[in-house]
């Protein structure tokens, strides 16, 4: 399985702070962002990794990490994303370096307290299909929220008035090679862009989809009052830890 962390994106809901530099660079408590998805992966067994960056900095992340020694890889691999072309558009752009592997995406302001090791071991096991990560929230109507029955996702609704569930699907996601010939098949949505919904809703519909409720505390970090938030999880109690 290779990994793929997504780490483009403009950050203009942290403008100033990302007017020179990317979001995933900033610090969360002692690293930058972009190390605990990194080291997310690593955890779980996933050392073939690639960082889909975009904007003017992005040479900044070589910079920092290099060939990804720091965190006993071998080598790190990078791409770029022009524009906002959406989440599904810059896994895209993995298709021919991730070939017939299997791929485990992590969203890289994605800070969670505990490993995705059994989840990619699980997956694995599915041997086709998809899984996403989903998590208990006090405030689903923020979110996307899966509607589930057993080990399978019936339904994403973005943003529901009246949830069905309280699980939130955060960005942590695993599909096996089908996934770039859906993303081909894609329309940009409203906003202009390649939606992980629609990828999501395909493998929904194919009947291969499943999930995994990730424990311990999620918070990404995309906002003032979550980078503050992140720091302070992160502070008190480490991340991406091994039971």
């Amino acid at each position: 399985m290779k990994g793929v962390i997504l780490a483009g994106g403009l950050g203009t809901r942290l403008y100033p702070l990302t007017k020179i530099t990317n979001k995933h660079l900033l610090p969360i408590y002692d690293r930058p962002m972009i190390y605990y998805p990194i080291e997310a992966l690593v955890k779980a067994g996933i050392t073939d990794i690639m960082i889909v960056t975009g904007g003017k900095k992005s040479g900044d992340f070589l910079s920092l990490l290099g060939n990804g020694s720091d965190f006993g890889l071998k080598h790190l691999n990078y791409t770029y994303q022009k524009g906002e072309g959406g989440i599904a558009e810059a896994l895209g752009l993995c298709k021919h370096w991730v070939g017939d592997d299997s791929v485990c995406v992590v969203l890289g302001d994605n800070i969670i307290e505990w490993n995705i090791a059994r989840a990619v071991r699980n997956f694995e096991e599915q041997g086709q299909g998809a899984k996403i990560m989903l998590h208990e929230v006090h405030d689903p109507e923020r979110f996307g929220v899966a509607e589930l029955h057993g080990d399978k996702v019936v339904s994403i609704e973005e943003k529901p008035k009246s949830p069905r569930s309280n699980k939130a699907v955060i960005g942590i996601y695993l599909y096996d090679r089908r996934v770039f010939d859906v993303i081909r098949t894609l329309e940009p949505s409203d906003r202009g862009e390649l939606e992980i919904t629609d990828v999501n809703n395909w493998y929904i519909t194919d009947g291969s989809m499943t999930y995994e409720v990730l424990e311990g505390w999620w918070t990404d970090a995309g906002t003032f009052d979550s980078l503050l938030k992140a720091s302070q999880l992160v502070a008190q109690g480490g991340a991406n830890k091994t039971s």
